[in-house]
């Protein structure tokens, strides 16, 4: 039996959804028939993708939020609720690092990297839960990993340790939450095509021909590719899944250790 993704009717929020995977993941959504309402802190960036969501037809709703404070994310929760009386999607796509060695840092370090990246995951989940259990309508939540949660990442350790972190809560709400049909995944991305990935760009072909090296499908995903797997994930198509983790990568995890030679094209194992 063929299906299409029909949202319509529904609600969506994302978190950290002004740009980048935030603002594709709402944009999936709104294509797909659903009202999205983003909270980020950039609001110059959130009206743009609030006036892109109802060119679609949709409803957009922004609100100034900052994921650090968990009192303002209950606040844009609310606002949800008020403007539309039911939140059916939650993406917790905030979150953020600044790259150092883990001894060359210090406690507000560690304190910040937790509260945006896990600590904003547990406050939203919390929030929207209380409101999909009375309105009874069940749900999905999306949570927005990385690959640096399921591997070693040198220089991003506190993120990477936020990372894993919310895949096995991730795991965890499968089961907690499956009694309410609320249905739960974790996002891992690697490199997606965002304009905040300019600046790797900056660094020239040489760089570019080294991921096309260490990527088996030789290239950064796409908005298109990363949103229709938000919307799938959030629809009827997916209703038999929940607590499942997906590589958004490119096969760069499953290829871990080896690369593409630059000299023949050839599959090598990295070595000194």
């Amino acid at each position: 039996m063929t299906k299409s993704i029909d949202l319509t009717g529904k609600v969506g929020i994302v978190t950290g959804g002004a740009s980048g995977l935030g603002a594709y993941a709402a944009l999936a959504l709104a294509e797909c028939g659903a009202d999205v309402v983003i909270g980020d802190i950039d609001r110059a960036e959130g009206e743009k993708t609030v006036a892109a969501i109802e060119a679609m037809g949709r409803r957009g709703v922004f609100v100034e939020m900052n994921a650090l404070h968990t009192d303002q994310i209950e606040a844009f929760v609310a606002r949800a609720r008020q403007e539309f009386g039911r939140i059916d999607f939650l993406i917790n796509n905030a979150g953020g690092l600044s790259r150092r060695n883990f001894m060359d840092t210090v406690e507000k370090s560690w304190r910040k990297h937790i509260d945006i990246n896990l600590v904003s995951m547990l406050a939203a989940t919390y929030a929207v839960v209380k409101v999909m259990r009375e309105t009874k309508t069940g749900g999905v939540i999306i949570n927005v990993s990385s690959v640096e949660g399921l591997r070693g990442a040198p220089g991003c350790s506190v993120y990477a340790a936020c990372k894993a972190g919310m895949i096995s809560f991730t795991r965890s709400m499968a089961a907690e939450l499956a009694d309410d049909r609320i249905r739960t995944f974790a996002l891992a991305p690697d490199i997606v095509e965002t304009p905040g990935m300019v600046k790797f760009g900056a660094m020239g072909l040489e760089h570019h021909a080294a991921r096309e090296r260490y990527i088996p499908l030789r290239r950064m995903g796409n908005a298109d590719e990363y949103g229709s797997l938000v919307a799938f994930l959030c629809s009827d198509m997916a209703a038999y899944l929940t607590g499942i983790d997906i590589r958004v990568d490119g096969g760069a995890l499953a290829a871990t250790g080896f690369q593409r030679s630059a000299k023949t094209g050839e599959w090598e194992l990295l070595h000194p």
